[in-house]
């Protein structure tokens, strides 16, 4: 056993030591040069290349493509009428196509290929009309059919584009768009899941899964960085789930990324490829392919070579691991699937005038119900309500972070709520969105709860915002109210107002009286602020609210300490 002990971990020609879960060559993730490292693998909006930390040595430059498969929304799975369902009882959903069983066949899913046609028009791909299946053979325990029906030769969609916007350092009100390449759109079935049993040393076969519909989409290698690839992946996801093509849930599996990164010199070939497989996390995304180019620039630099290999990545480490080397390239003996024939695809100049029309898929018809997309909606957000695009950004990125944890794809979002209580309200928008993002969002977030979740509707917010508007209430007293609203009890903004006595102080006299008693105890800050030092103030303004339990209003307030200190 002492013997097993260590391995020598491929590709970096250090020793892999089972104890401490690392290489010995290569510094862990949270090591002080790794640290050093990784904050070097930062993406520059004018170009993707990373200081190879030496005078006079070229920098590097990292590449980054993808390969995502997003599972289809769909009802039943891709050639068979089995039913798709997140977390059924093993093998419940199971059709004799689905366990290869023979004399089988396969009948294609219409709703699965309206769904990639949808999905290629939003990326603006060119479809082709005419698209084949093909076999792609490899031996898997949870792929019964030992081939896997796919579309190697002529895929459903090719040569499309996805532009994503990217923070500039970290601040939402700098953002650059960036636009990668998408090489094509295929159909494909899914597998079976292995379910490892360590304890008894056994492997379950689970074929649920076994023939799910996806869509797999293949990114040229345009990006540099995991922000990069992270940003790209994230308008995919909200794109995918405002089509309603697929719920993307990244933590039921419906939305996996492979991401194959490389690094080289300028002028040079780009370098050998490492492919990280099933990636099912947006942030574990970002910190595998940083992680990944540093190692190989760090592997690189001390002389040594990087393996054409497949790699995992270990999120409680926080580092890539080996899985398989790709050195031999396996055969996948592909062969055209003899039990399916060409898919052919219409649109309003092709399709003939005799056709069922129920019977074929009009891309034309798709396309003109086609609904807008996440770019679209933030551009209507900023131009009809006049918020910042960061703060559009905000509503439509949190209403998809909820949706990956919900498989309630398409409930209403916060960019919905915002509407809805901006439609109620007597306020401007410009102050509602502060409302949603800075309080209502809070809570939300505090208590992990979707907008459909929130007791507070967007008519029990616009209520409150309308008292508010009015000088009714003051500000401070408002936050309480929505703090109370929050607990459920059903009661509105106006008579949680009355029960806890939080209308705006509207005796003057009464307020002047108040106003007079914070300056008397107050010298110090009197003086400060007869010297010239004016932003003392707000600190008599905040005593005089204390006083009046936030039932004053701060801008009389202000006039009154004024006019008192000038007498």
């Amino acid at each position: 056993m002492a013997a097993m002990a260590t391995m020598v971990a491929a590709g970096c020609g250090g020793v892999w030591c089972r104890a401490r879960q690392r290489c010995a060559r290569w510094p862990g993730p949270g090591s002080r040069p790794f640290l050093r490292a990784q904050r070097a693998v930062v993406c520059n909006a004018r170009g993707g290349a990373v200081s190879a930390g030496k005078s006079g040595l070229a920098p590097w430059i990292p590449v980054v493509g993808l390969e995502i498969h997003a599972q289809i929304s769909s009802n039943s799975k891709l050639f068979s009428g089995s039913r798709v369902q997140f977390a059924a009882p093993p093998n419940s959903l199971v059709s004799f196509f689905d366990a290869s069983l023979p004399g089988t066949l396969p009948v294609l899913n219409r709703r699965c290929v309206e769904a990639a046609v949808m999905t290629a028009l939003a990326l603006n791909c060119r479809i082709n009309k005419k698209s084949l299946f093909d076999r792609k053979h490899y031996f898997y325990a949870d792929l019964p059919a030992g081939y896997q029906i796919t579309q190697q030769r002529v895929p459903i969609a090719v040569n499309g584009s996805l532009s994503y916007s990217l923070c500039i350092d970290n601040k939402m009100s700098q953002m650059v768009t960036k636009t990668v390449r998408i090489k094509q759109i295929q159909l494909e079935q899914d597998s079976g899941k292995s379910l490892h049993d360590d304890t008894r040393s056994q492997t379950f076969v689970d074929l649920n899964r076994a023939g799910v519909g996806l869509m797999e989409l293949v990114m040229e290698p345009d990006m540099c960085c995991g922000e990069e690839a992270a940003a790209a992946v994230r308008e995919l996801q909200l794109i995918l789930q405002t089509l309603g093509s697929s719920q993307a849930v990244m933590a039921e599996g419906q939305l996996r990324v492979d991401a194959n990164v490389s690094v080289h010199h300028p002028g040079e070939p780009y370098g050998v490829r490492t492919e990280v497989k099933n990636i099912n996390s947006i942030r574990f995304l970002a910190k595998a392919v940083d992680y990944e180019i540093q190692r190989q620039i760090q592997e690189l630099g001390n002389g040594g070579t990087i393996l054409n290999e497949t790699r995992a990545f270990d999120s409680k480490l926080g580092c890539t691991v080996p899985m398989r080397d790709k050195e031999g390239k396996q055969d996948y003996r592909f062969m055209p699937e003899p039990n399916l024939p060409p898919l052919i695809l219409y649109d309003a100049k092709s399709l003939p005038a005799n056709m069922n029309h129920q019977q074929v898929i009009n891309i034309d018809w798709i396309h003109e119900r086609l609904p807008d997309l996440p770019s679209v909606k933030r551009e209507k957000l900023v131009e009809q309500y006049g918020i910042l695009p960061e703060h559009s950004f905000t509503l439509l990125v949190w209403q998809q972070d909820q949706n990956c944890n919900s498989s309630q794809a398409s409930e209403d979002g916060l960019a919905e709520f915002f509407e809805s209580v901006v439609k109620q309200t007597q306020m401007k928008p410009k102050k509602v969105i502060g409302w949603i993002l800075n309080d209502l969002l809070s809570y939300l977030k505090q208590h992990s709860l979707t907008v459909k979740e929130s007791p507070v509707s967007s008519f029990l917010l616009a209520d409150l915002l309308n008292l508010l508007e009015k000088k009714e209430i003051s500000s401070t007293a408002a936050k309480r109210v929505l703090a109370e609203l929050w607990k459920g009890e059903g009661k509105t903004p106006l008579e949680t107002v009355k029960e806890h006595k939080l209308e705006l102080l509207q005796d003057q006299k009464e307020l002047e009286q108040i106003c007079q008693a914070v300056i008397d105890g107050q010298e110090n800050e009197v003086m400060a602020i007869k010297a010239g030092n004016r932003k003392v103030l707000n600190k008599l303004i905040g005593l005089v609210q204390k006083k009046t339990q936030g039932r004053s209003n701060p801008v009389l307030v202000k006039q009154l300490l004024e006019k008192k200190l000038s007498e």
